[in-house]
């Protein structure tokens, strides 16, 4: 079932500068922090282990950015016929614009990627079903 959510200012937390900012382990979406009116960045580590246990996609109104920070996560993206895989790896950004979701193929939360995404935007939830039957997507 559709469902939207709209993120708006303040979509970030205020954090002190110069320090280290730590996220919470075992956590599938942290926003870290983020610059008002520009954008926001956060750690992505998801529970799922398998792209079979990925049952809703996302789809922001605006591109995001992923950068493999520790372990392995694999995005799954809804493309016209099918979902497609794609492996994370180190240091080689991909930026995402269909829907997607992930999983962490060790387990759940053992990889995080580093995202950035605008600090206003909207996103789409559905099933994979519903992405693949091409229900708004």
């Amino acid at each position: 079932m559709k469902r939207t959510v709209q993120t708006r200012r303040p979509s970030f937390p205020a954090v002190p500068f110069d320090q280290h900012l730590v996220p919470p382990p075992g956590v599938r979406w942290h926003v870290v922090c983020g610059d008002e009116g520009h954008w926001r960045a956060g750690m992505y580590s998801p529970p799922e282990a398998s792209a079979s246990e990925v049952v809703e996609l996302e789809k922001h109104d605006c591109p995001e950015l992923f950068l493999l920070v520790s372990g392995q996560v694999t995005l799954v993206v809804a493309e016209p016929g099918g979902t497609r895989e794609i492996a994370l790896r180190p240091g080689v950004p991909v930026l995402i614009a269909s829907p997607h979701g992930g999983y962490c193929p060790n387990g759940p939360h053992t990889g995080v990627a580093f995202v950035v995404e605008r600090d206003v935007f909207d996103t789409e939830y559905r099933s994979v079903e519903e992405w693949m039957r091409g229900a708004g997507g």
